[in-house]
């Protein structure tokens, strides 16, 4: 008889970036259709779901809300940076645990968290790698105006002047600004070789759509000259890109119909399969083992360095590298890398930049 177990889920499902959490509720929801119908499993999971609506003073309360109020200890939610950082000390005043399933920018440690999404060595640092031989070394950076933005612009500044590059320029936008004009002047007269967009949302969205046309009115802004890079944005955001999103260039662990996902089946995009792959190996975890949803986190993950997906000392995942570039409404591959290792803190990879000159500021 399976035993029934409720489980979080904390999605925004209006809001800046509404689509991703869109497409990592549905990865999830999917694996908890799969593993309630699976007889081969003695778990089945009820879902506890709360809507913050892209509010980022709600994620610590309702996340506190379902883990004081419901019987739920796990978490599968968030999506910007700024909300998992929100909820993290709830989950672990409460002895919960959160699956993130978003890529991030690293240089995070939590005995309360499990992310089976890419970190910058599984994203950023091999894109990087890739475009500068191809297209040159003068980048300019932008983001939106939060952890995410300033992290991914730091690592990659540090890439690309290690590497003789020069970085052009680096400009932020406040998350959901459609702003994006300035940018565009900037990028006219500064001419670099590729750009890094880190924006999220509405942002990317205006800011894809007005590079577009800068492209058909210059033709050095064309996505085969100076190509926009990206290692958030996937298929579930294509539709709001429409003709904008041609020659875009990401990184990721998975893309539509691409093989070599740690999981089964195929997905709409790399956060519908990581949310869905957080589900299926938290229930793998907590088969046949009664009471270990309740179990700390390292209890849980304890001998299992060979066996399961996340690393037991880390709380990071194994995954594919892909670099792929959207043509006819498609990603399509470039460059491909198996099994990497996540390595948030940069310290067991050679895919770590120089360390950073630091000097004293007044």
């Amino acid at each position: 008889m399976k035993r029934r177990i409720e489980l979080g889920l904390l999605f925004s499902r209006s809001g800046s970036y509404s689509l991703i959490a869109e497409a990592c509720r549905s990865g999830a929801l999917g694996a908890i259709a799969k593993i309630n119908a699976d007889p081969a499993l003695d778990v089945s999971f009820v879902p506890v779901e709360r809507d913050p609506a892209g509010n980022i003073d709600a994620y610590g309360p309702l996340c506190e809300e379902i883990l004081r109020d419901t019987g739920a200890r796990h978490v599968v939610g968030c999506i910007t940076s700024w909300s998992r950082k929100e909820v993290i000390p709830t989950v672990e005043k409460f002895g919960g645990t959160l699956w993130y399933a978003v890529p991030y920018e690293g240089f995070e440690a939590s005995d309360h968290v499990v992310y089976t999404h890419a970190c910058p060595n599984q994203h950023l640092l091999p894109l990087l790698d890739w475009v500068m031989p191809a297209h040159g070394r003068r980048a300019w950076l932008a983001g939106s105006n939060y952890i995410w933005g300033w992290e991914m612009n730091r690592l990659a500044r540090e890439r690309v002047t290690a590497a003789g590059g020069e970085v052009l320029g680096e400009r932020y936008l406040p998350i959901g600004s459609r702003e994006v004009g300035r940018m565009i002047d900037e990028l006219r007269y500064a001419r670099p070789d590729f750009i890094l967009n880190s924006l999220i949302g509405p942002s990317s969205y205006e800011f894809m759509a007005a590079y577009r046309a800068l492209g058909q009115e210059d033709p050095a802004f064309r996505p085969d000259r100076c190509p926009v890079l990206s290692c958030n944005m996937t298929e579930c955001e294509l539709p709001a890109l429409g003709p904008a999103a041609e020659g875009l260039v990401a990184a990721g662990p998975y893309f539509r119909g691409v093989p070599g996902w740690p999981g089964e089946g195929n997905f709409g995009s790399s956060h519908e399969a990581a949310a869905y792959s957080a589900v299926m190996e938290l229930a793998r975890l907590l088969n046949g083992r009664p009471g270990a949803e309740n179990w700390p986190l390292s209890r849980l993950l304890a001998g299992e360095r060979s066996r399961g997906i996340v690393d037991p000392d880390t709380h990071h995942t194994v995954l594919p590298v892909i670099i792929a570039r959207v043509e006819g409404g498609a990603f399509r591959v470039l460059k491909r890398m198996e099994a990497v290792p996540g390595d948030p803190y940069l310290t067991r990879s050679r895919q770590a930049p120089v360390a950073p000159v630091l000097k004293v500021v007044s």
